[in-house]
Formats: C-alpha cells, sequence, structure tokens
C-alpha cells in the first residue's frame, strides 16, 4: 500500500520539515525589588526625600498558534510606597509636614497595572517575522492605551538582519496637584478653605499663588525606530539602532512643585507651599542612535558592547555605554557581570530649588531633567536547561535568571535593584 502511494506521488509534492517557531506553550515569571533614597525629590521642588520601594510582578504567556503565530500576553503589577509621593498632600497624615519625611497618609502607595497582548507572524522560510501589539495601562493618575507592530527581515543566510517598528500611546491624566495650590484653582476659596484655616502659615503669611490647572490633560506619543544587525565573523556581531520619538500634550507632571527666588517663602510647619508646579512645553522631539559591539572569544567568555547617544529638543543630550562579559561556567551556568555609564546635560528649563523667577515662562526641579552623570554595576547568574528536565507538576523549567544592581548618581540619588525570572515550558 504505502510502495503505490510513494510511486503515484508527484515530484513537487514533497513535503518539507518546517521547524515551529515556538514548539510549545512557555510561562515566564519575572520579579523585581527596586529601593531608591536622595536629596532631590521634585515632589517637593527639588529638595526633600526622594524615597522610594517598589515591587513588580509579571507573567509573560507566549502560546505558539500553530507553526508560524504566535500569540503572547503580558500582565504585570507594580506596587509602591514613596516618601516623594506622598508629599503631594504631606498634611494628610500624623507626621508633621516636612519635605525630609514621608507623610502617613493615603498618597503614600499606589499600584500600576499594565496587560499587552502582541502576535506575531514567521513566513515559511523564517526570513520574514510581523508583529502587532496592543496594551493598556493604568494608575492613580493617569491611564494610557498603546498600539504597536514591527517588521523585520533576515537574509544573506540569516546574516544580516534589518528590522522597523513603531508604537502609539496615548495617555489620559487624571491631574492631581499640590494639596495647597488646590483652593487657588478657578472657583476655589483660596486662604478660606480647611487646609488653611486650620493651620498657621508662618514666613509670608501672605500666600497668594498665581495658579490655574492645565487644560489639556492628554498626552500623545509617537515612537518609530530602525534596526540593522550583522553578522560579521564567526566571532563578532554588530548591530545599530535609530529611535525616533515624538510627544505632545501634557508632558508637565501636575504635581511636582515649583520655588521661586523673587516670592517670599511661605510655610505649614516645615512644609513650603508650592509657588507653583512644573510647567514645560507641550512637544517634545527626541533621536537617539545607538550599536552593540558583541564579540565570542571562546566557550566561556563573551563580550557584549554598547553605546548611544540621545539628544532632544529640549536641550538634553546624553551618553550610554555598557559593558557585559557572560562567563559560562557548566553547559547550564553562566554568570554575566555589566557595567553601564550614563552621562547627560540638563534641559533647558530645569533650575534648582529657588532658582526659577516667576517671569519664566517654563521652569522644573525635578533632577531627572539636571546635569548628571551615574554608574551602574550590576552581577547575575542564569541556569539554562532546554531539556526542561526538573518539573512542577505539568511545567518543565527552562530557564532561571538572577540579578543585583547597585546604581548611583553624582547627585545623591542611588539605588539598588534585585530582578528575578523563571522561565517554564508546558508539557
Amino acid at each position: 500500500m504505502s510502495i503505490q502511494l510513494a510511486i503515484g506521488q508527484a515530484p513537487d509534492s514533497t513535503q518539507v520539515y518546517k521547524k515551529r517557531v515556538l514548539e510549545s506553550t512557555e510561562i515566564e515569571f519575572l520579579s523585581s525589588y527596586y529601593n531608591q533614597d536622595g536629596d532631590n525629590a521634585a515632589v517637593s521642588g527639588g529638595i526633600g526625600s526622594e524615597e522610594l520601594t517598589d515591587v513588580t510582578a509579571t507573567f509573560i504567556v507566549s502560546i505558539p498558534l500553530n507553526d508560524d503565530d504566535v500569540l503572547t500576553i503580558d500582565a504585570g503589577i507594580s506596587a509602591y510606597t514613596s516618601a516623594s509621593s506622598s508629599n503631594v498632600d504631606p498634611f494628610d497624615g500624623s507626621n508633621p509636614a516636612d519635605p525630609f519625611v514621608a507623610s502617613s497618609g493615603a498618597s503614600q502607595s499606589d499600584l500600576w497595572s499594565n496587560l499587552t497582548g502582541s502576535y506575531s507572524h514567521s513566513s515559511d522560510d523564517r526570513n520574514d517575522i510581523w508583529s502587532a501589539k496592543l496594551s493598556v495601562s493604568a494608575e492613580y493618575d493617569y491611564f494610557s492605551v498603546g498600539v504597536g507592530g514591527s517588521y523585520t527581515k533576515l537574509f544573506n543566510e540569516k546574516n544580516t538582519e534589518i528590522s522597523i517598528n513603531g508604537n502609539i500611546y496615548l495617555d489620559t491624566w487624571n491631574a492631581l496637584y499640590p494639596t495647597e495650590l488646590r483652593p487657588f484653582e478657578v472657583g476655589g476659596n483660596g486662604l478660606n478653605s480647611n487646609l488653611f484655616t486650620q493651620n498657621t502659615i508662618t514666613g509670608n503669611t501672605n500666600y497668594n499663588p498665581n495658579f490655574t490647572a492645565f487644560d489639556n490633560e492628554g498626552r500623545n506619543t509617537y515612537a518609530l525606530g530602525f534596526g540593522f544587525s550583522q553578522i560579521l565573523s564567526k566571532n563578532l556581531q554588530g548591530s545599530l539602532a535609530l529611535d525616533l520619538v515624538k510627544q505632545d500634550g501634557l508632558l508637565s507632571t501636575p504635581f511636582q512643585r515649583v520655588y521661586f527666588s523673587d516670592i517670599a517663602d511661605s510655610f505649614i510647619d516645615n512644609f513650603q507651599l508650592a509657588d507653583d508646579i512644573e510647567r514645560l512645553p507641550d512637544t517634545r522631539s527626541k533621536i537617539a542612535v545607538g550599536g552593540r559591539l558583541n564579540y565570542y572569544i571562546n566557550e566561556t567568555f563573551v563580550v557584549r558592547t554598547f553605546y548611544r547617544y540621545y539628544t532632544d529638543d529640549w536641550g538634553i543630550k546624553s551618553h550610554t555605554a555598557s559593558v557585559e562579559v557572560p562567563i559560562k561556567i557548566t553547559d547550564k551556568f553562566t554568570l554575566y557581570p555589566s557595567y553601564r555609564f550614563y552621562n547627560q546635560t540638563a534641559a533647558d528649563y530645569f533650575d534648582v530649588y529657588e532658582g526659577h523667577l516667576s517671569t519664566n515662562e517654563f521652569y522644573t526641579s525635578d533632577y531627572d531633567l539636571s546635569k548628571y552623570s551615574a554608574n551602574q554595576f550590576s552581577f547575575g547568574a542564569s541556569y539554562t536547561d532546554i531539556f526542561t528536565k526538573f518539573h512542577i507538576w505539568n511545567l518543565g523549567l527552562k530557564s532561571i535568571d538572577l540579578k543585583y544592581t547597585q546604581y548611583d548618581r553624582n547627585n545623591t540619588l542611588s539605588a539598588n535593584i534585585i530582578t528575578a525570572g523563571f522561565k517554564f515550558v508546558l508539557d
């Protein structure tokens, strides 16, 4: 029977084996712990505690729909407590109002959540890859919807790769302003509000900020990226990337205070009352160009290097350089120490606490927009078993990644980050 079928088969109908893009459903769990501190909180006008703790958990499920298509669901949640954000309303807790002390009120903590779905399709020869994604994220003061897509082309026997990707994010703020400025919005009762009748103003007792709320609470981000990768030799691979970003809408953070040098200071307890909030242009254009060069030394060592130059029309220019040296201990265990250096110039609209004049059009005391340099040291370890010998129920453990990072800026901010990742294959 089988001989007759084989003889009768047309020569051009021979089936060629095609490897699936993803053999089985993969489930990845990522978590991180982040802790920082510093003395330049933007919420309190460039002074005060930047203490923050954040814990994040993310689940990523990649599902092969057939030989060529993969659906990926990415769901994440982040919970944080922050001395800085607690001082959006420093008078809502039991602690004395002080920029260097976290308020014990409701504004000290919050939750961020995100859900992203993406779909990718690969051509039969695996030389063309298309993808599309949709994301939704929310926090107490904003809601965001994002859409995006990408196309990747491999040629030259897969030694060369080019790609293009685009993303659009449409954000809506629920603008929250410093609590002492809210009574001075249109229709507010100013110094007759409970905040001022129940507390004593010291310093300049004639507190009367010229405050107006933002009319537009929308923010749009449009991003376009180009990539090129080339295998240069059996030991050397290089890549280049160009990213273009355009933003418009509310680009200021509504609860970040600014203090002017030409207005006398007013206080409740030890907390200085805001003269105004951060005000920045409603458009921003960003350009970043970078490259990677990876060199395979031998079966034990690989050197991965990266450099990026960034510039925008707010006056910031930055340089990023990093090196990572994975060290393969066994066929399953790899260590990867790394170092990253970053420095940037200040935005045109940045100045320190009480460095601005009330006659300026734009102003911020957010030290993320200041001139600074930063050093980042990391050490990671990974375990990989492509045969997934270890099982938990129907899940085979494919990899474990653990990493510790120490981050330090030259403007007092320092942070510690611990990350962990576990990847399983569904049998």
